[in-house]
């Protein structure tokens, strides 16, 4: 993956094909996302979407093709990759970069600044999915990435999470590529809905979302 400068889309994505041991995951792909766009990322299981998201992060290199990202990018993971061994507030000042005042503001906006001093094992999942999110946001990235931030949380728990990561985009205005099996949380989240299908994964529909 290689970054470019601030002129042109966030993403430029040239992808001749994705093989694991032979075996063809992905064939071409052409993508280009906007700045400020957030797109949702469908499909069913199994169709390629989480190595997309990699080849997006420089998490998956074995591909034929380019990636192109202008500036910085971060991710929400299924399940929050904290450091068990660090506090709330040392997770966002490590990752992130940040002093501890700046890591307390961000756990502030998302509804966790008394538990700076706690340990993440001593969250429970909603508290760690944000502060995940608190992380990804605390970085100021220019892309962030997320794959299927919301699984496993019941349903006002979604909700709230959905709310809450909306809230984050609007004040930060971030670029937002989301991975998700739940239509309804496209068409709530997304400004547009790419659909992968297909043995190997292709994108079969790339449309504006017209309840965004």
């Amino acid at each position: 993956m290689t970054e470019r400068g601030p002129i042109g889309p966030v993403l430029d994505l040239r992808l001749d094909a994705l093989n694991f041991a032979n075996k063809p995951i992905l064939r071409e792909i052409a993508l280009q996302v906007g700045r400020s766009e957030t797109l949702a990322l469908v499909g069913p299981s199994g169709v390629g979407k989480t190595s997309l998201l990699r080849i997006f992060g420089g998490l998956e290199t074995r591909y034929e093709g380019s990636c192109d990202v202008a500036g910085r990018v971060a991710m929400v993971f299924q399940e929050p990759t904290l450091l068990p061994w660090r506090s709330v507030r040392d997770n966002l000042c490590i990752i992130a970069k940040i002093s501890p005042a700046e890591a307390m503001d961000a756990l502030v906006e998302v509804g966790l600044s008394e538990r700076g001093d706690a340990f993440p094992n001593t969250l429970s999942l909603g508290q760690q999915r944000r502060l995940s999110l608190a992380r990804a946001f605390a970085i100021k990235p220019d892309l962030l990435l997320m794959d299927e931030p919301f699984v496993s949380l019941d349903p006002a728990l979604v909700e709230e999470m959905m709310a809450l990561f909306a809230k984050l985009r609007a004040a930060h205005k971030v670029t937002t590529i989301i991975v998700t099996h739940v239509e309804s949380e496209a068409k709530r989240l997304a400004s547009r809905i790419v659909t992968l299908g297909g043995s190997p994964g292709q994108i079969i529909r790339d449309a504006q979302n017209e309840a965004a």
